[in-house]
């Protein structure tokens, strides 16, 4: 047996070895398919013009291919890049996202989810709109609420020109007056949840409160009010 073994030896040993590489081979080329979530990137927004509408930041991609390339990639070295160059305001369509997609030859695409975007621009517009100030509370008994007012009392708000036309005033965070007897200012943050506009400058404002103590009625008067109730 032991002679068996040992006799051409080299001719074995070399065998041995094509028949490693042999596996070797058909296994780095077998095809697998793998799955990837590939970044989508707009570049080269035209100036003037936002996206105005909700576009996804990632795709999903699934890709075929042989062992030895698809270990070859990695996934922060792919993405699907969108050029919006020289486009116009209105709505845009975007197919066959797969083409966009920079993989090394020998691989192909046997999923892609969303296949297609619509991307909506539009021209950024920019408006002064009022701002309303938003209180909480009472002063303590025997005080009221004198003057109030904003310094600014407008802000300038810019975006998407069809939102930016339903945008009529912003509104400041609460004021607490809450047992206040004395005026006071406080700088206040704004509020404004816009999807496609935003504050474009100030972000706050003063708010200036004047607190004013009741006047009471002279006591005479007071008097003259209970004899005429009486009568």
């Amino acid at each position: 047996m032991f002679k068996l073994l040992t006799e051409n030896w080299t001719l074995k040993l070399i065998s041995l070895v094509f028949a490693l590489l042999l596996w070797m081979f058909i296994m780095g080329e077998r095809r697998l398919e793998v799955g990837y979530l590939v970044p989508l990137e707009l570049q080269n927004i035209p100036q003037g013009l936002m996206v105005a509408n909700e576009v996804p930041s990632l795709v999903d991609v699934r890709v075929s291919g042989p062992r030895t390339l698809l270990m070859k990639i990695s996934p922060n070295d792919i993405s699907i890049i969108v050029d919006l160059i020289d486009l116009k305001p209105g709505l845009t369509t975007f197919k066959r996202l797969e083409e966009r997609l920079n993989l090394p030859s020998g691989l192909r695409v046997t999923r892609l989810s969303p296949s297609f975007i619509d991307l909506k621009l539009e021209r950024i517009k920019s408006k002064k709109v009022p701002i309303k100030i938003a209180l909480t509370g009472e002063p303590l008994p025997g005080f009221q609420i004198g003057r109030i007012m904003a310094l600014p009392d407008n802000v300038l708000v810019e975006g998407a020109e069809t939102e930016l036309k339903s945008v009529t005033e912003v509104t400041t965070e609460e004021v607490d007056l809450g047992g206040v007897n004395e005026g006071f200012s406080v700088i206040v943050p704004l509020v404004h949840r816009g999807t496609y506009t935003y504050l474009k400058d100030d972000k706050t404002t003063e708010v200036q409160v004047e607190i004013q103590a009741v006047e009471a009625l002279p006591a005479l008067e007071d008097e003259k009010f209970d004899q005429q109730k009486t009568k």
